[in-house]
């Protein structure tokens, strides 16, 4: 699927609400993975050295970055965190309607 159609689809099934909302449930998702894979590209890490800093394997991280993460311990993202010389932060917020 070209990346126009793609906008094209999403665009459409925004419009029904149970996606919509399915969407948008993972809205903070998301924000964590993209700052996570961010920070490690700007500190110039590669997956395998970054794994190593934080006593797992490269492949494990490959997937917590492809979006595995729901099953990552908060103390693996802390480690996370913490070799990329970052801390996490965790708020309340409330629900978009």
């Amino acid at each position: 699927m070209k990346h126009d159609d793609l906008d094209n689809f999403i665009q459409e099934q925004m419009k029904k609400p149970g996606f919509k909302k399915a969407w948008h449930d993972l809205d903070a998702e998301f924000e964590l993975l993209g700052s996570m894979i961010e920070a490690r590209e700007k500190a110039h890490i590669s997956q395998a050295e970054l794994a190593e800093k934080i006593g797992t394997k490269q492949p494990a991280l490959s997937r917590l970055e492809k979006g595995g993460y729901k099953k990552a311990t908060f103390e693996t993202l802390e480690k996370i965190a913490d070799a990329l010389g970052f801390r996490i932060s965790v708020r309340l917020e409330p629900k978009h309607s």
